[in-house]
């Protein structure tokens, strides 16, 4: 078949055949396999060999270590019942105004995803959120949005916020001075504005009143760790980052150590812990890692390279702009992890403004809140829907982030620009 079909063209079929398996998935397979499967069939076609996947692979080691720390904080706070206490209590102070519930919810889904990252948003806070609104009797769409467009609107405030911008800047990641020079004003900008829209679409369903009180079940001894380990695992990364050293040990490691000392604790067997992280997150990545190397194989980082110079003979602001619109698009059809890789290789074969640079990091988060397909994270709370029974069609999202992502995205990159 390679020898029938140029190399570079069959390198985008298998790329595009395994994002739409990625995003439709055929036979209710995992993300994950179809990943791995078209990663599989770069190395048996001979389009990338070996050595190159190995040293694609490796490159997310630092990613790998971040999200599985991440996801052992996360399921440990969930089975103590953290993310079910600060839902309750939100209700509670909501006072019947399902409107003021409203922004209680958005305020913890910062919180959330600023400290434990997008897919934490997602995967943990969603059904919580969902069970909270049932028992308050109030609207659940617009609170569940909020734990789809906030996961991306407040994940670049800091770098632990989004697996994408370890993705995007690597081992080049900012000290935390230099992130929020960069980038606090444009995720304010960002959370601000996904505020203010969304919460005008709805306005209609947010009318009328809720519960007043749902009971709140005192918070245990072990979801004090829990709430312990994610303070400590913050404070430990904000240090880190400020270092400049990578954040992906660190995170493992209070992970399992706070994981250790719940179970421990309980005397309780680690397996049903480890049973409920979504593992399949890290073969997808890395499957996404070794598709995207065989792309830049086959010249696609050498195109973008090449447009993104042009585009600098102009002005650097409208490389910018353009750059960060570009990626948030394409992170839209391909999703944003591999739009976020295609990014970092093309930083990294370049030395690029750091306007330019902070642009596409912001299209690459951001982007991604136009359609449920944009990002892992939507994805992740696509799938909480459905297990929770509430089904969320594509075209009900794109309703709504047509009108939140743009005037978000323009916000946030136009706030970057504006800084010089």
């Amino acid at each position: 078949m390679s020898q029938l079909i140029h190399p570079h063209y069959l390198a985008w079929l298998i790329a595009a055949l395994s994002i739409a398996g990625i995003i439709a998935r055929p036979m209710h397979w995992p993300e994950a396999i179809w990943a791995c499967l078209g990663a599989g069939l770069a190395l048996l076609l001979g389009l990338l060999p070996l050595a190159a996947a190995w040293d694609a692979i490796s490159k997310g080691l630092d990613v790998y270590l971040f999200l599985g720390g991440m996801m052992l904080l996360s399921e440990v706070a969930r089975r103590e019942g953290l993310f079910d206490w600060l839902a309750a209590l939100a209700v509670n102070h909501a006072r019947g105004s399902p409107s003021r519930l409203f922004a209680l919810v958005y305020l913890v889904g910062i919180g959330v995803t600023v400290l434990l990252s997008n897919d934490a948003t997602a995967v943990v806070l969603t059904p919580a959120v969902f069970a909270v609104a049932r028992r308050a009797q109030a609207p659940a769409l617009p609170l569940l949005l909020i734990c789809a467009l906030i996961a991306n609107a407040a994940s670049f405030v800091l770098p632990v916020s989004n697996p994408a911008n370890l993705v995007v800047f690597g081992k080049h990641m900012p000290a935390l001075a230099d992130w929020a020079a960069r980038f606090w004003l444009p995720s304010l900008a960002s959370i601000a504005v996904t505020w203010l829209v969304l919460r005008f679409t709805q306005r209609k369903a947010l009318a009328g009143r809720c519960a007043e009180y749902v009971p709140v079940e005192p918070l245990s001894g072990h979801g004090k760790v829990a709430l312990a380990g994610i303070v400590v695992t913050a404070v430990a990364l904000l240090t880190v980052s400020a270092l400049g050293l990578q954040l992906g040990l660190p995170t493992a490691i209070l992970g399992l150590l706070t994981a250790a000392i719940v179970t421990l604790s309980q005397r309780a067997s680690p397996w049903p812990l480890l049973r409920g992280m979504a593992w399949s997150v890290l073969p997808l990545v890395a499957g996404l890692f070794v598709l995207v190397e065989m792309l830049a194989q086959a010249g696609l980082i050498d195109q973008v390279r090449h447009w993104l110079l042009g585009l600098l003979q102009t002005s650097e602001s409208v490389a910018a702009a353009t750059a960060g619109g570009a990626i948030a698009i394409l992170s839209n059809v391909i999703n944003n992890l591999p739009a976020g890789l295609i990014g970092a290789s093309v930083v990294a074969a370049n030395h690029l403004p750091e306007r330019i640079t902070d642009s596409l990091l912001i299209g690459v988060d951001l982007g991604p809140n136009l359609s449920v397909t944009g990002s892992l994270a939507t994805i992740l709370w696509l799938g909480v829907l459905r297990r929770e029974g509430l089904h969320v069609d594509f075209w009900t999202f794109l309703k709504t982030g047509a009108v939140v992502m743009p005037p978000a995205l323009l916000a946030a990159i136009g706030t970057r620009i504006l800084m010089g």
